[in-house]
């Protein structure tokens, strides 16, 4: 009898064991490995109705499910491989102000009065992802303030010129510009010359902010599925989802598969471009050390075009993105890879062991406005927030929401911005974009 008990618990160990090595995980990084949750959902392997299907488990996703389910609406999320997995769970996991593009570009591209409606959901975003926070109690390591510096003198003139029009024409009280000799108390490095301090921007950790939304979703009745992924849809007056194993029937469609969209959608992504970034995380530091990188704790960035981005952990380890490539292939040595970046900004850390280093795909659009809109009356995507994902997919999902209850007014501010297709489509896109990041990387090494 103990024989056979024995060899059922070795049999039943082996199964567990084996169901944890297949299932979908999270990229290796130091947000997976810090994670305070652990969700796991089912595979979808049945044929189900609700109202609403999304396609995709990222910040999108999630934040349509949470204010689809406010409104009552029933709601099915397929997610390829687990929650959190893309870009919503590998980020910098700062949380700026504002739109990705400047006023002053949205101005020139959209006109005032509709530059202003962007400012204004670009501050919604940040507040929107505040009160999910709060409301459903997540742990991910809220922090405030962003600090963004020139690297180079135009840089600086544009800075303090962007911060003017912003106290002057929006009547924005939080930022201010700060000039070298005070950065210079701010941060160690000495690589730049001025910056501007936004005291209403955020930071947080990514992947325990995406769980928490999950389990936000989820506990408010969305059929959550991992291991799912979409390989095809058909539109009409209902919409049909196809996976491996099973289907979803919806009379409203989401796609927020961001980066990941592949073929999924033609249309929607001959206006994204995927690109992959990458990040490290050096070893904890002393306090003493983290507070002269960084004294106030604030999230910093650079203005180089392909921008470096950094902050610290609740542990006090350096979170340090930069570089960038245009293919799915990561760099052999992707700690490597980073650090040369790190170490351009802050020398003083050539002897400071790298712990961990990951990469991860986000989109980009040509003018860096997030693509919103409609495939038919029942289809909407939100993609291409290039960089400035946190605050804008939060966004993106509750305008989702809104457009499908059939209020689509704001959804359609951030849907007339014109988000040009990709030269070629899907199929020559990457050639053109290779050529013009080339040109632009040059003129930061310049």
């Amino acid at each position: 009898m103990t024989k056979t008990r024995s060899i059922i618990q070795l049999l039943f160990r082996t199964i567990i064991r084996l169901i944890i090595m297949t299932a979908p995980q999270h990229a290796d990084s130091w947000y997976a490995d810090s994670a305070n949750l652990e969700l796991t959902f089912p595979r979808l392997g049945d044929h189900i109705e609700v109202d609403v299907c999304i396609i995709g488990g990222g910040y999108t996703g999630l934040s349509s499910a949470i204010h689809l389910r406010d409104k009552g609406y029933s709601v099915a999320l397929l997610e390829a491989e687990k929650v959190g997995w893309g870009a919503s769970g590998r980020n910098g996991g700062h949380c700026g102000t504002g739109q990705r593009a400047d006023q002053e570009e949205l101005e020139a591209l959209v006109g005032k009065d509709h530059a202003r409606q962007l400012w204004q959901l670009g501050l919604e975003g940040v507040d929107t992802v505040c009160e999910l926070i709060k409301r459903f109690d997540i742990d991910c390591e809220l922090k405030q303030g962003d600090l963004h510096t020139a690297v180079k003198p135009s840089h600086a003139v544009a800075l303090r010129a962007h911060v003017e029009k912003l106290q002057q024409d929006y009547d924005y009280p939080h930022i201010r510009y700060v000039e070298k000799d005070e950065l210079e108390t701010m941060t160690s490095s000495r690589r730049y010359l001025a910056g501007a301090l936004d005291s209403a921007g955020r930071h947080l950790h990514p992947l325990n902010y995406a769980l928490g939304l999950a389990q936000a979703a989820h506990s408010a009745g969305t059929k959550i599925f991992d291991d799912s992924r979409a390989l095809s849809y058909t539109e009409g007056d209902k919409a049909e989802v196809i996976t491996s194993e099973g289907r979803v029937t919806a009379s409203f469609l989401i796609l927020a598969c961001n980066g990941y969209l592949e073929k999924l959608s033609p249309k929607a992504a001959g206006k994204i471009m995927p690109i992959n970034n990458y990040m490290l995380a050096t070893e904890p530091l002393s306090e003493e050390l983290a507070r002269s990188l960084i004294r106030d704790d604030v999230a910093m960035s650079d203005s180089l075009f392909v921008i470096n981005y950094w902050k610290m952990s609740a542990d006090n380890r350096l979170l340090f993105g930069g570089g960038e490539s245009y293919t799915r292939k990561f760099p052999a040595d992707l700690k490597g890879f980073v650090r040369k970046r790190m170490l351009q900004t802050y020398p003083e850390l050539e002897r400071t062991q790298i712990d961990y280093a990951w990469g991860g795909t986000l989109a980009i659009t040509m003018n860096r406005m997030p693509a919103f809109g409609r495939l038919r009356h029942n289809t909407f995507y939100a993609q291409g927030y290039s960089g400035h994902g946190v605050p804008i997919a939060t966004l993106a999902g509750k305008l989702l929401a809104e457009a499908v209850a059939g209020t689509a007014e704001r959804f359609d501010i951030m849907a007339s911005v014109p988000t040009p297709t990709f030269p070629g489509g899907t199929l020559l896109r990457w050639p053109g974009l290779v050529l013009a990041m080339g040109w632009y990387a040059m003129l930061d090494r310049l």
